[in-house]
């Protein structure tokens, strides 16, 4: 089993429901360890660089405004980043936050305990991010964290 790490986000929503803490208290309870946390001031740059993969994509403007808070009222959104350490540590994050559609999600995962499809604007609110696989996890990690800056 390899030693990894993975980015984790609570995303606006998360934040305005003042979800962070449980979301915080889930990802403790498995043997993975918190090695560092951020709050990010949250910019266009930013957030169209962490979703540079969905470029073009229909959806792709809604997926900046959600990142920097349009949706939820915030005129500066800051954001708590999170890396998290252990063995396989991407997809035992990922069972733990569930799958994207907070619908389709496992009921004692965060997303399906605490997502939802917003019923005002058919927006999905599934509360946290986190990286897709080990790739993803490197590069959002050093676009978050920057490179090097994270202890080993």
């Amino acid at each position: 089993m390899a030693i990894e790490r993975t980015l984790v986000v609570i995303k606006p929503d998360g934040k305005k429901r003042k979800l962070t803490g449980l979301a915080i208290d889930r990802l403790d309870q498995s043997n993975l360890e918190m090695v560092a946390a951020k709050v990010v001031k949250v910019d266009r740059e930013l957030a169209e660089q962490h979703y540079a993969a969905l470029k073009g994509k229909p959806f792709f403007e809604n997926l900046v405004k959600f990142f920097l808070g349009e949706f939820h009222g915030f005129k500066t959104c800051r954001l708590l980043a999170l890396i998290y350490e252990g063995e396989n540590a991407v997809a035992e994050v990922r069972r733990i936050v569930g799958a994207t559609n907070p619908e389709e999600a496992d009921p004692h995962s965060i997303r399906g305990s605490f997502g939802k499809i917003n019923p005002k604007n058919g927006i999905m609110e599934n509360v946290i991010h986190a990286s897709g696989n080990t790739e993803d996890a490197k590069r959002e990690i050093a676009l978050w964290f920057g490179e090097g800056n994270i202890e080993s």
